[in-house]
């Protein structure tokens, strides 16, 4: 059985833990009103600010018998570049505040989130970075796509409108970047690197999932 077959089944129950969180569960099928839409971009203009960085921090770790990762690393440092700008025009296209966002701190479970990322990369094993990648990958390719219908249908306004490109655009994107994990994950047989990669896809799963429980900031009241 393929390493990233593993980690797929290693992750299941926590994907389906987001999966089945209410608010997640009413996102996805129901929408949010433009105020919860702009709060969760810019949750996710913190999350995707810090994707390179962590990548970066990753690559810069990784020895010759992980030179298929860091290779795979930095050709995505270059791509990923500027992505959290596509986020900010999402804000501004749906009257938010895109000073206001920069400034904003992200919240307790995204700071927890971010911070788990880099501590995973530089103290445990460069490689815990692709379990980020995995659990991100996954939800943009599975919900993308529907959150972003049901919150167009909910706010009545089209995708292509304006205010969805980050969502809409990862929804297609990531598909291709799961088959280039799985590709990836095949070099991968040292067992360290294996558990740090499934430790944090569950990790990343489970802090994401806080956003939407109580204390989060789309929590219930």
């Amino acid at each position: 059985m393929s390493f990233f077959i593993t980690l797929l089944e290693s992750s299941d129950a926590s994907r389906r833990a987001l999966e089945a969180e209410p608010r997640v569960h009413a996102m996805v099928h129901h929408g949010l009103t433009p105020e919860e839409y702009r709060v969760l971009l810019r949750e996710l203009y913190h999350i995707v600010r810090h994707f390179s960085p962590a990548m970066a921090t990753a690559a810069a770790r990784c020895g010759d018998d992980f030179g298929a990762v860091r290779d795979a690393l930095q050709a995505r440092i270059q791509e990923e570049k500027g992505r959290e700008a596509s986020v900010l025009e999402d804000i501004e296209a749906m009257g938010g505040d895109v000073f206001a966002a920069r400034a904003s701190l992200p919240s307790a479970p995204v700071q927890a989130l971010i911070a788990f990322n880099y501590y995973a990369t530089e103290h445990v094993h460069p490689c815990a970075v692709l379990g980020m990648l995995y659990v991100f990958e996954v939800i943009a390719s599975v919900y993308g796509g529907r959150v972003c219908e049901a919150i167009a249908r909910k706010t009545g306004r089209d995708v292509s409108a304006g205010g969805f490109k980050f969502l809409s655009s990862h929804a297609a994107m990531d598909l291709d970047h799961i088959a280039s994990l799985n590709r990836l994950m095949r070099t991968i047989a040292n067992p360290a690197a294996q558990a740090a990669i499934i430790r944090s896809a569950n990790v990343n799963f489970h802090q994401f999932s806080q956003i939407f429980r109580i204390g989060g900031p789309l929590g219930p009241a």
